[in-house]
C-alpha cells in the first residue's frame, strides 16, 4: 500500500531534498482511515500543499499526502453561500473559483500557496481578512480512533495564525474538509496596504471581488518569490505584538518603527522591518538567503540545506532580540 524511500522535494515548496521512509496519498476518507490502520505506531507526517514546512531531515515514517478533492454549494440562505471544499484542494483556484461564481470574502486571500485544509488551521491571513471571518466548520479525523468530527467555529480556536490545530490538538487531528460561509452582497476590504493604490493604478472604478483579487495578485507577484522560480515558504515568522507601553518605548529610540494597534491593546510590528533594520534583507549564504525584496521570505536557491535555513532563522531571531528587545516565532513548521 505504501510506496518506500520516496523523495519529499516536489512535495515542499522550499524544494528541500528529504526522503520519507513511507508514503502515501490519499483520495477518500476510507483510504486515510485503511492507512492510519495500517500505520499504526509509526511517526506521521501529513503534507497538503507542504507550503508551510521546512524539513531539516529525513522522516523516518509514514508521509500522508492530502489528495481529497471537491468544492460543492451545500447550502443558501438569503446572504450566505455555504461551499464544503476538500481539504486537498490548492487554497489559490478555489479562491478563483469562489470569484468566478460570485462568492464573496475570501478574495482578499488571493494567491497565497498551500491547501484548504491548512487554512484553518493556520487561520491564514492577508490584506485585512483572515479564515475565521468567512469560517463555518470543519470535519476533522481523530488519528487516534479513525473517527470523523465536526469543529464549528468557537472549538478551532483561531488566533493570529493558530488554531487549536496547532497547540492543544497538535498532531492528533486531519483536516479532511472546509465549510466557508460566503458572501452574496460583499462587503469590500481596500484598505489594508496597497490595495487601494494598486486598483488605481489599474484603472478599476467598479469595485469588484474579482478587481480586489487581481489588485492583491498583482501586489503579491511583485513583492513575493514564487516557489516554482525560488524555493520559499511564504512569509517564516509571524507579526510579533507587544504592549503599548514597550512600544512607546521603542518609538522613542527607533522613531520610524511602525506600529498597528490591535482589538486586545497590544501594538503588532512588522516582522518585515524589524529583519530589514537588524540588516538582513537581501542577504545571502551559499545558496539560500533572505530575500531581496520581501525581508520576511527565507528563500533557497536550489540546493539548500533545511538545516542550514533553520540556522539562518535563529541568527535572525537572535539578532532581533539583541536590537529591539522582541522575541519573533516562525510561522513554518520545522521539521
Amino acid at each position: 500500500m505504501f510506496e518506500k524511500n520516496v523523495s519529499l522535494k516536489s512535495y515542499n515548496t522550499f524544494g528541500i531534498e528529504a526522503k520519507a521512509s513511507h508514503f502515501f496519498t490519499f483520495r477518500s476518507v476510507d483510504q486515510l482511515q485503511q492507512a492510519l490502520e495500517q500505520s499504526a505506531g509509526m511517526p506521521l507526517l501529513v503534507l497538503g500543499g507542504g507550503s508551510n514546512v521546512l524539513l531539516t531531515r529525513d522522516f523516518e515514517g509514514l508521509v500522508l499526502k492530502n489528495g481529497l478533492m471537491g468544492v460543492e454549494l451545500i447550502e443558501e440562505t438569503e446572504e450566505h453561500y455555504y461551499i464544503k471544499v476538500q481539504a486537498g484542494e490548492n487554497w489559490h483556484q478555489f479562491v478563483l473559483k469562489a470569484i468566478e461564481n460570485g462568492w464573496g470574502g475570501i478574495e482578499n486571500l488571493s494567491l497565497i500557496p498551500g491547501t484548504v485544509g491548512a487554512a484553518p488551521m493556520q487561520n491564514i491571513g492577508a490584506y485585512g481578512v483572515e479564515i475565521e471571518q468567512v469560517f463555518d466548520h470543519l470535519e476533522a479525523l481523530e488519528i487516534a480512533s479513525g473517527q470523523l468530527r465536526r469543529f464549528n467555529h468557537a472549538e478551532c480556536a483561531f488566533g493570529y495564525r493558530e488554531s487549536v490545530f496547532k497547540k492543544e490538538l497538535k498532531g492528533r487531528f486531519i483536516i479532511c474538509s472546509v465549510t466557508f460561509k460566503l458572501t452574496k452582497a460583499h462587503e469590500f476590504n481596500t484598505s489594508y496596504g496597497a490595495i487601494q493604490q494598486t486598483l488605481d493604478e489599474m484603472g478599476v472604478t467598479q469595485l469588484s471581488i474579482k478587481a480586489i483579487s487581481d489588485a492583491v495578485i498583482k501586489i503579491r507577484q511583485s513583492k513575493l518569490p514564487d516557489p516554482a522560480q525560488i524555493g520559499n515558504a511564504g512569509s517564516f515568522f509571524k507579526n510579533p505584538s507587544v504592549d503599548k507601553i514597550d512600544y512607546e518605548g521603542l518609538k522613542a529610540e527607533f522613531t520610524n518603527v511602525p506600529g498597528y494597534n490591535q482589538p486586545d491593546g497590544k501594538v503588532k510590528i512588522p516582522a518585515a522591518w524589524l529583519i530589514e533594520q537588524a540588516g538582513w534583507k537581501g542577504k545571502t549564504f551559499g545558496n539560500i538567503g533572505v530575500h531581496k525584496l520581501q525581508p520576511l521570505v527565507l528563500v533557497n536557491y536550489g540546493g539548500g540545506n533545511g538545516n542550514a535555513i533553520k540556522e539562518l532563522a535563529f541568527d535572525i531571531q537572535a539578532s532581533v532580540s539583541q536590537k529591539f528587545g522582541i522575541e519573533l516565532h516562525p510561522e513554518v513548521n520545522i521539521i
